[in-house]
């Protein structure tokens, strides 16, 4: 009997001490979730900041891609111009030689060349103005067309446009070496009316 019931004893102890350390370890457990909820509310928030970083970060990148798009448009459009512009330098190229060449050649002058009378526009119809000019170039000799003007009372276009009408008919001859032109009536015309004038007479 005592031997059971110092075995009973000891086994009583061994049941507080364990009894006790599950009450530490408890303790303990309880101290841990404490700190453990402590810990995950003072992290919340910097999740929360993290999240909106990411966020901004994502649109960041949205924008940045965007922004890279635009400057590739940009790039295309420069290399666009640029071309254009070598293209323009070309043309300017070819119209400053054009415009050399014609420069370096010496302009003619004296007569421009003689435009042969054709006889079916010689015998044509003439107005009677055509024929007064006419016949004064042939007894006065060569005028101007604003000397012309003044005997004619035509407007200043009008006889321009009549003294290069008999010009481009073959009636005249031009001097081309200054300007205003000086008009002189062909010799072949001339005859033709001196013949038509002693028929007359």
């Amino acid at each position: 009997m005592l031997s059971f019931n110092r075995e009973l004893k000891r086994e009583a102890d061994r049941l507080e001490v364990i009894s006790f350390k599950v009450e530490g370890n408890s303790a303990k457990a309880d101290t841990s979730l404490k700190k453990m909820d402590y810990v995950e509310k003072r992290i919340t928030p910097f999740e929360e900041q993290l999240g909106a970083i990411n966020q901004t970060l994502s649109q960041n990148t949205q924008t940045n891609t965007n922004i890279l798009l635009g400057l590739t448009g940009i790039e295309t459009k420069i290399k666009d111009i640029e071309v254009t512009q070598e293209t323009l330098k070309t043309k300017i190229s070819g119209v400053e030689e054009q415009f050399q060449k014609i420069t370096a050649t010496p302009p003619e002058i004296g007569n421009e060349p003689v435009i042969m009378i054709k006889r079916d526009k010689a015998m044509a119809a003439l107005t009677d103005t055509e024929i007064t000019v006419l016949e004064m170039l042939s007894k006065e000799g060569a005028k101007t067309a604003p000397e012309i003007k003044e005997r004619v009372n035509l407007s200043r276009e009008h006889t321009a446009r009549l003294m290069k009408k008999l010009y481009e008919e073959g009636y005249l001859e031009r001097e081309a070496g200054k300007i205003p032109f000086k008009y002189s009536i062909k010799k072949e015309m001339d005859n033709l009316m001196q013949k038509t004038e002693n028929k007359a007479s």
